[in-house]
């Protein structure tokens, strides 16, 4: 008897120890479904998944009391011996994850691969939710309806998939909801008025999406919120006046809609005293520039370009001791420049270009020391000539005075540690100056639509990390050889965008390709007077993806190796003197999106198939020796 009551109590035991060491069996179907659903995880962690005690699986957590699954967290971004890995996985997410129904925490961001839906019912089944993180994953389909109902819901992170249909218009009952991110996804419809409840809202990311509509009037009832960016829709009407009671916000971005109206800015201090990052450029925003501003002293970054904002510049912006970056380009903008923008002493950047601004400029910039970037271009400054002191400022790096009025020869003065200049469309003329060779960091350099003459200075040659060069429309004559041999930091050369086109140079297209440039991305040589024959050499510019030679005075064969330039999207060789038939291997530039070969003396059958097919007669024309589709067909 003493025996039996024995084995009895062993076999008890062991059964308790083989219960404790097993999962619930909810949370146990969920997580092996959610594992058979993957197929490839770089991490190896689903791979050590195995038995029954899954609170003791990699990236498991229980709770201590229930014993049930409390977080599934698989971040596709962790650490591992204090080194960071990406890590991804590949499959569909199982909806038998809905099971596991005491789950507070799913995180699966930035695994890239992971497609599927959110389950439909995933506030009937997961109440306990705080945070869902699916971020940069490749999921589809429309936010339930259902998830309004995840009342203890803190932090939604859905950004960077293929979400689409409408944000739920019970958002508002997702009451403790701190932090809500969809940018970059399909979503479209209206902002719900009902997200204005979410009283507990610190951040609002809804940009990179498709949706219209207003932004809800009543956002200012959200008074914890700190960041809005609604940026990169197609948003409509007026900016609501109560985002004016928003004392904690700090980031507004709500540039690139179709937003109009006045920038509704507090008419006394106090009010936005956090606000120190605003975006509203691209919109339809009118009126003017309002003398508040200076009483938001936390600024320190502000775009309102590319609106249709008036009036002057008001002198209260030099209140914004903290303001960094300016931007005010493209409005209608008029008046003189206030004197008090010398009293912004940490500003870095400031464009004020394509306004009306009026001359002269004040000299209380001089004070800006810590500028780095100043783009005065097209305004009503006629300048004339460029003040010295101006480029005395001793951070400056990048600057750019198109359409200023400028007249005279290149002032020896600039700087030679520019990174960026822009003196284009003025009235410079003479000589490009040979010392244009020791601007060693320079980066980019635009002089087109002046009146500059003579030959390209050898000593641009010496421009070693040079990436744009924009010398079109001048009376500039001799070999662009010079240009094709610039020597380069780097292996495949610097020269990315190259436009000589509208001047008289007359030899030097035999270098193209030739003297190590072959990262050029645009090349434009159109409008000149060149002679001889394209070379074969243009086949190793394997990045190029325009290139005109128009309007010139080339001839003999096209060089099948441009067949090479797979990536080429634009192909202008129209007004020249080529022979001979289209090669064959043309047919593999499948990316081109323009091509003219017209006027020119070509011969033979045109190649048949894409992307030819799909050019009209007006690509082809004027070259009496062509046939076949789209011109007529060949003699047989």
């Amino acid at each position: 008897m003493a025996s039996q009551l024995l084995c009895f109590l062993v076999l008890l035991t062991l059964t308790t120890i083989c219960k404790s060491k097993s999962c619930h069996p909810n949370d146990l179907k969920g997580l092996q479904d959610f594992k058979s659903g993957i197929h490839s995880d770089t991490s190896g962690r689903l791979s050590k998944w195995i038995g029954r005690d899954c609170c003791k699986w990699e990236g498991i957590f229980c709770s201590n009391v229930t014993k049930r699954v409390v977080s599934i967290s698989l971040p596709g971004l962790y650490t591992s011996d204090d080194a960071p890995i990406q890590s991804a996985m590949e499959g569909e997410l199982s909806p038998s994850i809905t099971l596991i129904n005491y789950l507070e925490v799913i995180d699966i961001g930035d695994l890239l691969g992971i497609t599927g839906k959110i389950p439909s019912l995933i506030g009937l089944h997961l109440p306990n939710l705080r945070k869902l993180n699916f971020v940069r994953n490749r999921f589809t389909g429309a936010l339930p309806e259902s998830i309004c109902m995840l009342s203890k819901l803190e932090e939604l992170y859905l950004q960077e998939n293929g979400f689409s249909g409408f944000i739920p218009s019970c958002i508002g009952g997702v009451k403790n909801l701190r932090r809500m991110d969809v940018h970059s996804n399909k979503l479209s419809g209206v902002i719900p008025e009902s997200i204005t409840k979410l009283k507990k809202l610190e951040s609002l990311c809804l940009q990179e999406n498709v949706l219209t509509g207003d932004i809800p009037e009543n956002i200012g009832n959200l008074q914890e919120l700190k960041e809005v960016d609604l940026s990169n829709n197609s948003l409509t009407g007026i900016i609501p006046r109560s985002i004016s009671r928003l004392k904690f916000m700090s980031v507004l971005y709500l540039n690139s809609n179709q937003l109009e109206g006045d920038i509704p800015l507090p008419s006394k201090p106090g009010k936005l005293s956090s606000l120190s990052f605003v975006r509203l450029q691209n919109n339809r925003l009118s009126g003017t520039i309002p003398s508040s501003i200076g009483y938001l002293t936390s600024l320190q970054r502000v775009s309102l370009a590319n609106n249709q904002l008036k009036g002057s510049i008001p002198s209260s912006i030099g209140n914004l001791k903290l303001l960094e970056m300016l931007y005010l380009s493209c409005n209608q903008l008029s008046g003189l420049l206030p004197r008090s923008i010398g009293g912004i002493s940490k500003l870095l950047y400031l464009s004020i270009s394509h306004n009306m601004i009026e001359g002269p400029l004040p000299r209380e910039i001089s004070s800006l020391s810590n500028l780095q970037s100043l783009d005065l271009s097209f305004n009503r400054l006629n300048m004339s000539t460029i003040p010295k002191w101006l480029m005395q400022l001793p951070s400056l790096s990048q600057i750019y005075l198109a359409g200023c009025e400028i007249h005279g020869e290149i002032p020896d003065y600039i700087p030679k540690s520019l990174l960026e200049l822009d003196l284009s469309a003025n009235h410079l003329s003479g000589r490009i100056p040979a010392w244009i060779g020791s601007f060693s960091q320079l980066y980019s350099l635009n002089i087109s639509k002046n009146k500059f003459v003579s030959e390209i200075p050898s000593t641009v040659t010496n421009l070693d990390i040079l990436g744009v060069l924009d010398l079109h429309s001048n009376k500039l004559e001799g070999s662009v050889n010079a240009v094709f041999q610039i020597k380069s930091r780097f292996a495949e050369g610097s020269l990315t965008y190259l436009d000589l086109s509208d001047n008289n140079f007359s030899t030097g297209v035999e270098q193209i390709g030739m003297g190590g440039q072959e990262y050029i991305q645009h090349l434009n040589l159109s409008h000149n007077f060149l002679k001889g024959r394209l070379p074969t050499s243009v086949g190793t510019l394997k990045t190029l993806q325009t290139l005109d030679l128009s309007y010139n005075g080339l001839g003999a064969n096209l060089p099948t190796s441009l067949a090479n330039v797979t990536v080429l999207e634009r192909l202008m060789l129209h007004k020249n003197q080529f022979t001979g038939r289209i090669p064959e291997e043309f047919l593999k530039l499948n990316k081109l999106k323009e091509l003219n070969l017209s006027d020119n003396l070509l011969e033979g059958k045109i190649p048949y198939g894409k992307p030819f097919l799909d050019f009209p007669q007006s690509s082809f024309s004027g070259n009496r020796g062509l046939c076949g589709k789209p011109l007529l067909p060949c003699k047989s």
